[in-house]
């Protein structure tokens, strides 16, 4: 199992202070189990872990195989929690220069669109598929959101003159609502294969259902093990686990003790590079569901040892606004050892016959220590190694004690209403139909 440690935060706060959380949490967590708190039309990803079935898994891994027996692109074109989810799994997973590799052996190279509004970023991508097998992955609940449509209507038309109609419906797949919407409509008149975004499910709680659990399989990993790793964080993580043992409570405890101390923001961190998109992810599922009503802890994240040498100062001597979320690996997948050198010049001969992980252990040791002494409090998760049943574990951790924060802090953590307000400025500017006062009105603000 992972494994939370809380040590190194109690030179900021008291262990006193976290356990005066107890009844707090335990609260939230039953009004999670019992659906009576802000936001409970939200909950379904609550027992999603231990709902998913055998044969339903098996359908996905299906489709799956389909994509990757007639692909060697394909597309996943979503915006938010329609795509940090999968992307956070997959390139946690992947080679990390898999995507330079010319031969594929079975698996597509999977490419996202549908996440900006870049017209380069598009065109680059259009050209690229134009000498390639391409299928798509188009998830949107209404298909209506501007960067996602968009980005299907160039990639639905291209796949279809590449391919074929025929084909396309075979390489093209729909996740969206059940009934209505743009997407279920398109889904329905093509004849594409269709997958259900539930409407009890946020979209940065959705990575365990088809939005995150078909890109995934499609890259060839186990998408039963990260389930299962998730359904073990439920049970780790239920109603009946008393506080003391429930580490996802005393996650939200913590980080809630420190924001009252004046700790505003959060630094998730990592020592290896596989983990920046769960970082990404993470900062979605926490600056979303949190920051409301003028609260909220600001999720930021970095990639150490890379950005010691970038943000390793302010961490170290800026203001002491913030605390740190180190996410370590205790053990590598892979073994390579420290050559000896002749002339030394570099001075490494010290190291040689190490392997390279311990001294990037010693990094992440020697760096903890640092920025306590320099103010920065700690908080310690622990994963034994890099694969789909851990990755399955600490992402269920990371939501169940989400929802514990958000109750503990007095807000809805399953709506975003602030998300609205620059679509809706967006759409004035572009002059869409029915939004003429307001065009009105903020072209006389720039004017």
């Amino acid at each position: 199992m992972i494994k939370l440690t809380i040590e190194k935060t109690f030179e900021f706060i008291s262990r006193a202070s976290v356990a005066a959380y107890k009844q707090r949490a335990t609260d939230a967590l039953r009004s999670l189990e019992n659906g009576t708190g802000k936001g409970n039309d939200f909950l379904g990803w609550l027992h999603l872990p231990s709902s998913l079935t055998p044969e339903f898994l098996s359908e996905l891994k299906q489709t799956a195989q389909r994509l990757r027996d007639n692909c060697e692109v394909v597309v996943v074109a979503g915006i938010g929690g329609s795509y940090l989810g999968a992307r956070a799994v997959i390139e946690s997973l992947s080679n990390s220069f898999g995507i330079y590799e010319t031969e594929r052996h079975g698996s597509p190279l999977i490419l996202y669109a549908g996440h900006n509004i870049s017209e380069d970023y598009l065109y680059e991508l259009t050209s690229y598929l134009k000498t390639k097998t391409f299928g798509v992955i188009n998830i949107s609940k209404s298909g209506t959101t501007t960067e996602t449509a968009l980005a299907f209507r160039l990639l639905k038309r291209q796949c279809e003159e590449q391919r074929g109609k025929e084909m396309a419906k075979q390489v093209i797949v729909a996740i969206t609502d059940a009934k209505k919407g743009a997407a279920r409509i398109t889904a329905d008149k093509e004849g594409y294969t269709s997958y259900i975004i539930p409407d009890n499910i946020g979209g940065r709680f959705s990575v365990l259902t088809p939005v995150g659990l078909l890109p995934i399989a499609v890259a060839g990993l186990d998408i039963e093990a990260l389930v299962g790793g998730a359904r073990e964080m439920e049970v780790a993580c239920g109603v009946h686990v008393p506080f003391e043992e429930n580490p996802a409570a005393i996650y939200a405890a913590v980080r809630n003790e420190l924001y009252k101390q004046g700790k505003k923001i959060e630094i998730l961190v990592n020592y290896n590079p596989k983990l920046h998109y769960v970082s990404e992810w993470w900062k979605q599922l926490y600056g979303e569901s949190e920051g409301k009503e003028h609260k909220g802890i600001f999720p930021a994240a970095v990639d150490f040892s890379t950005d010691l040498h970038s943000m390793g100062q302010w961490i170290q001597d800026g203001e002491r606004s913030i605390f740190e979320t180190v996410v370590s690996i205790e053990q590598t997948n892979h073994a390579l050892t420290i050559p000896s050198d002749e002339e030394n010049l570099d001075g490494l001969n010290f190291l040689a016959g190490k392997h390279v992980d311990e001294v990037n252990k010693m990094a992440e040791l020697g760096t903890q220590l640092a920025h306590i002494d320099g103010g920065v409090p700690n908080i310690h998760i622990s994963l034994p190694r890099l694969n789909e049943r851990y990755i399955g574990q600490l992402l269920y951790f990371f939501e169940i004690a989400c929802g514990i924060s958000g109750y503990i802090l007095g807000v809805n953590p399953f709506d975003q209403p602030g998300v609205e307000a620059y679509k809706k400025n967006m759409f004035a500017l572009l002059d869409k139909p029915g939004y003429e006062e307001e065009t009105k009105r903020l072209r006389t603000r720039l004017s």
